[in-house]
């Protein structure tokens, strides 16, 4: 309750501004949106994907009625917001979401198409369209994924003198400096890769360690979704789904290294280990 209170209360404000902003003709989806809360508008994204995941799981499949009102409620809030992030990763994650969510059940070729064809449309939208073509245009000076590219590739320069132990906590921002070679002047703190993050961050032994815990998460719910109590089903779905959305926007972005997304991490996956035991009680 505590994560679906968090991830209305940061959706809600975000969502007013930009509405506000294109009603007042002065968005430009070129740059930065406003935002309210974070500092950047894809923060919002990155608190809201996880949780659209285990909202849309818990929406679909509860056997509660009142957990199906609420998820949806608290869907209807954060996936417009989250589309009105303007975050091209975020974009991604939502869909990929949906069809793994949609190939789930009896009627999936209706769910698919219908996604695939919702998807389209939105992509239409003018604002987000043109947020979108700024993207695919490599030659747009405004493009991020060029200058990702570019942060990229200074960090395995950087890694190749710290292969072992990275950088280490913080030690990024410090470092990279001298591998940028003058093509990449924006100042972060992360290199917006989950992989390279853990690498940087935590050194081969720490992204070694993420990836068994992403596959020991990515186990149980899937056999928690398969095999494990009926109440506790779509929440392992769910959690399976947010595993997915993190990996897939951790291509682009860091869905990990701050406060508030480590927490909601744990927690989901708390969550999950929860029914796990649950079901493991009641068998025995």
């Amino acid at each position: 309750a505590g994560l679906a209170v968090s991830g209305v209360t940061a959706s809600v404000p975000n969502a007013f501004v930009v509405l506000q902003a294109i009603r007042q003709h002065t968005l430009n989806v070129a740059v930065a949106p406003p935002v309210v809360i974070y500092q950047s508008a894809n923060s919002l994204a990155l608190l809201t994907v996880p949780l659209i995941a285990v909202a849309a799981a818990l929406a679909l499949y509860s056997s509660n009625r009142a957990t199906r009102v609420v998820s949806i409620v608290f869907l209807a809030t954060t996936i417009p917001a989250t589309l009105l992030s303007f975050s091209r990763g975020g974009y991604l994650a939502l869909l990929v979401i949906g069809l793994l969510l949609a190939f789930t059940h009896p009627a999936r070729r209706w769910l698919i198409a219908a996604i695939v064809v919702l998807a389209v449309a939105v992509s239409r939208i003018p604002p987000i369209a043109s947020r979108i073509a700024h993207e695919v245009n490599l030659n747009d000076p405004n493009n991020s994924l060029e200058e990702r590219f570019r942060l990229w590739a200074a960090t395995f320069r950087m890694l190749r003198d710290h292969p072992v132990f990275g950088t280490g906590l913080a030690g990024f921002q410090q470092t990279i400096d001298r591998y940028r070679n003058g093509v990449y002047t924006e100042d972060l703190i992360y290199p917006h890769n989950i992989i390279l993050n853990f690498w940087t961050e935590t050194g081969l032994l720490g992204l070694a360690a993420f990836a068994w815990i992403v596959g020991q998460a990515v186990r149980a719910g899937w056999n928690g979704w398969r095999h494990g109590p009926a109440i506790w089903r779509p929440l392992q779905l769910g959690v399976l789904l947010m595993i997915v959305g993190i990996i897939v926007h951790g291509l682009v972005d860091v869905p990990y290294w701050k406060n508030d997304l480590s927490l909601e991490f744990w927690v989901l996956l708390a969550l999950s280990w929860a029914g796990q035991r649950w079901g493991s009680v009641v068998r025995s």
